[in-house]
């Protein structure tokens, strides 16, 4: 017994000195990195295929996440990656969401869009609210339709983004979430485009229809720049305070899980230090740089592509967590109470302007 007890302690400190020999911290080291590269591969590929006419209505990160889920169907996950995967898919989304707030203008919503701020309040409200009374009665996926339901109110991919790690979503509901908001907030925003020459409103209030019921930025610059500079800015303006809402929403749900006991009565929930990093850069955007910090166009220009390549590398490495088994049990019914919700946000809002 004694040299039965012997033996397995030589066999587990050999494995524990395996462990952690410099070899194995290498290759560990070297599968990260790998994996990094990979989703910056995807990334990549992802800005060229968004080159191509037509797919650059959809948008580089719905491109690269598309290509990485078909990836996943045909080779299947790159487990060896792993550690690198993830890495992207959390450590970059929180970086991502932090440079995210030097796009938010907070002196330009506080002064010049609370009318539109509480139009915007409205729109978060809604969507939230009728896309979670929807998904109930189609007996839709409650937490993907939560998501959705933020996305279509917030700001699309970027809420989504940043309230699936205080949701604990799973990484394949976000990256459905993010493909399924990039997918109809494209429709409508084409749709806007035909349609609005139909349309008895000025630009200034097409500007602002559109700024308070398309889902992504993008969605809303696609729209509005045909109808001139004047509806572009106020749809932008519009658009804006929505993402302001982004941050009071972030700590309601960081409450609601708490009181909810969605985490459990024992759990500890991290705190979002990545929200508190948005709203520093967020002040940081509006009050410092300009006006006691002259910082060049070109820099901040590259800080946001930056920004939105981080994002992608992230939405790569969800997208890889994806199978097409789980798009056709999950995502149809999502789909169809995301379309119904966009068409009903957008007639009360157009009733509105």
């Amino acid at each position: 017994m004694s040299s039965h007890i012997k033996r397995m302690k030589c066999s587990l400190s050999s494995a524990l000195s395996q462990k952690h020999s410099p070899h194995s911290n290498r290759d560990r080291f070297i599968q990260r990195i790998l994996g990094i590269v990979l989703t910056m591969i995807f990334a990549f590929v992802g800005y060229g295929l968004n080159e191509i006419p037509g797919f650059h209505y959809v948008g580089p990160l719905a491109c690269a996440m598309f290509l990485a889920v078909l990836y996943r169907q045909l080779w299947g996950y790159p487990e060896a990656l792993r550690s690198g995967i993830e890495f992207s898919a959390k450590k970059l989304l929180r970086g991502a969401i932090v440079l995210y707030g030097l796009k938010l203008n907070m002196d330009v919503v506080i002064h010049h869009g609370m009318g539109l701020l509480l139009r915007d309040v409205g729109t978060v409200v809604f969507s939230i609210l009728f896309t979670m009374w929807l998904a109930k009665r189609f007996k839709a996926d409650a937490s993907l339709s939560l998501l959705l339901g933020i996305g279509t109110g917030v700001c699309g991919a970027a809420a989504i983004a940043a309230v699936s790690p205080l949701l604990k979503s799973k990484d394949e509901d976000t990256a459905i979430g993010v493909g399924l908001i990039a997918l109809v907030g494209t429709v409508f925003a084409i749709l806007f485009t035909v349609l609005r020459s139909w349309l008895s409103l000025t630009d200034m209030q097409y500007g602002i229809w559109s700024g308070i019921s398309l889902h992504e930025i993008a969605h809303v610059a696609l729209a509005a720049e045909p109808a001139g500079q004047d509806a572009l800015a106020i749809g932008l303006l519009a658009k804006l305070g929505r993402v302001f809402l982004l941050i009071p929403l972030s700590f309601m749900l960081m409450y609601w899980m708490k009181r909810t006991g969605k985490i459990g009565s024992d759990a500890k929930m991290e705190f979002p230090w990545f929200l508190i990093g948005f709203v520093i850069t967020s002040l940081i955007g509006s009050y410092v740089l300009g006006k006691y910090i002259v910082v060049p166009s070109s820099l901040m220009n590259g800080v946001s592509h930056i920004t939105t390549f981080m994002l992608t590398m992230a939405m790569v490495g969800m997208g890889l967590n994806v199978s097409f088994k789980t798009l056709r049990e999950k995502a149809v019914l999502p789909l169809l109470v995301l379309s119904i919700t966009s068409v009903i946000l957008i007639g009360l809002t157009f009733l509105t302007v």
